[in-house]
């Protein structure tokens, strides 16, 4: 069964199978014992730390071991702002950041904090200069920004190294997410926290990095104890911890021939899917991405059931679709794009991915798409037209009530709908279900009509559209 999730975690890498077990046999004493066996593991937890301090770009006294890239993420944020108190108190993060940064930050607010939001484009970038002016135009001192290397639902690279450059300008530190990115490669520009998850890469899971740079003021919260340089509480897992760091110098020595490959393959499904499925929006920048990650979103569909039939159909794959989602939102990422959400797919390639697994997706998926379509009772897809100028008329308004519907059902009646009123005519569609605020503007830019906006109804919000072509 074809396995397309890598970004959420990546099958054991058979280097780190190996070092796994011959840890368990060499590396279960306690590293900070002075006996045979402590000096038998703390040889092995110094010949990791140096691995991956090299795999990092650091030295290897500047990184130590969490149990996991969440914890790195907490346990970097919450020492950085404490560290750098008396700067300030303010945290800068992008809007598409891993939630654990956005959990961070909203805790750092719920203590008293404040928390600065950098928007992002159609592509999910943030721009350098949107940094610059966050921090520029800051009320009071900022203590830290964080913006992740490459986006873990659209795979988009973000712009770390210039980003870096207007922090080190402005005299604040920047923390790096590099958990998608760091098995690919280092990290470039002149970061000054980094973190990344072992299962990312093919490592067991239950082990983060965390790096902090000398000279970045850092200060740990209680409670803390003397191991991992008084960082990371508590007994180190050494076994998982030599497996990881075998595994991150093992797939960087095959990234760039690995990345080459998927690169194509990705490539392949970013062209395919709009051919062979219509209505569809590929999301994410085309160019400046991470090699093995494309999604989609398709018009009409349930992101539940369509992930359903494709696990049916063999294939597993993950989603940002509110409608796969237990708080029936879309994802933050989606949302900060304003692309479409419902029928949402993320494939995510792992090393060793056959082409013909690839080939066979895009076999299969022209038909489950169809399927979820036609279960929904979508409308056919209308042939491409150009509409003419419309002849100005009375304005016709129809109004559809879809309060207490679900994605995708709001935007499906919309459909349904729109031929109803001459052109130039308005429907105005009610509407409580938070997807709505992407996937109808979505929709009226994929087929070519006018989205005018939203107020705040009875109940829900109306969205006005109005008929072009």
């Amino acid at each position: 069964m074809p396995y397309f999730d890598m970004a959420s975690s990546a099958p054991l890498h058979p280097v780190a199978r190996q070092a796994l077990l011959a840890a368990l046999d060499e590396g279960w004493a306690d590293p900070s014992r002075l006996y045979r066996e402590g000096r038998r593991a703390r040889l092995l937890l110094n010949a990791s730390r140096e691995a991956a301090a090299e795999a990092v770009g650091c030295r290897p006294d500047e990184l130590v071991f969490t149990p996991s890239g969440t914890r790195a993420v907490y346990d970097g944020i919450a020492g950085a702002l404490a560290g750098r108190r008396r700067a300030g108190r303010r945290l800068v993060v992008s809007a598409v950041e891993h939630s654990s940064v956005l959990h961070a930050a909203a805790a750092h607010e719920a203590g008293g904090g404040t928390v600065t939001e950098v928007p992002v484009d159609r592509m999910g970038r943030a721009a350098p200069d949107a940094y610059a002016a966050a921090l520029r135009d800051a009320p009071d001192g900022v203590a830290l920004a964080c913006l992740q290397s490459a986006n873990h639902e659209v795979g988009t690279l973000q712009p770390v190294a210039e980003a870096a450059e207007e922090c080190a300008a402005a005299g604040v530190p920047l923390l790096v997410d590099a958990a998608q990115s760091l098995g690919w490669g280092p990290v470039e520009g002149n970061w000054s926290l980094l973190t990344a998850s072992a299962h990312k890469w093919g490592g067991p899971a239950g082990v983060g990095l965390l790096a902090v740079r000398k000279g970045v003021r850092f200060r740990t919260v209680p409670p803390t104890d003397e191991r991992e340089s008084g960082r990371s509480p508590g007994f180190e897992n050494l076994p998982a911890i030599v497996a990881a760091a075998a595994s991150l110098r093992a797939v960087r020595a095959e990234a760039a021939a690995e990345a080459e490959r998927l690169r194509g393959l990705v490539d392949r499904v970013r062209a395919r899917v709009p051919e062979l499925v219509p209505d569809v929006e590929v999301v994410g920048d085309p160019e400046r991405r991470l090699p093995h990650l494309a999604t989609f979103s398709c018009l009409y569909v349930d992101g539940e059931a369509l992930l359903h039939e494709l696990d049916r159909a063999e294939f597993s794959v993950s989603s940002g679709s509110s409608c796969t989602s237990s708080t029936l939102t879309p994802s933050h990422v989606l949302r900060a794009m304003e692309v479409l959400s419902e029928g949402n797919v993320r494939v995510s390639l792992p090393r060793g991915t056959a082409e013909a697994e690839v080939e066979r997706f895009l076999e299969v998926l022209p038909g489950v798409v169809a399927q979820v379509r036609e279960r929904l009772g979508a409308p056919k897809p209308a042939e491409a037209a150009v509409a003419p100028d419309p002849v100005p008329e009375p304005e016709v308004a129809l109004v559809v009530d879809s309060l207490g519907k679900r994605c995708p059902i709001p935007v499906i009646e919309l459909a349904k709908v729109i031929g109803q009123v001459p052109v130039g005519g308005v429907v105005v569609l009610l509407s409580d279900d938070e997807a709505a605020r992407l996937d109808i503007p979505a929709w009226c830019e994929m087929r070519g009509q006018t989205y005018e906006g939203e107020r705040t109804a009875d109940r829900g919000v109306a969205y006005r559209v109005r008929r072009r072509a």
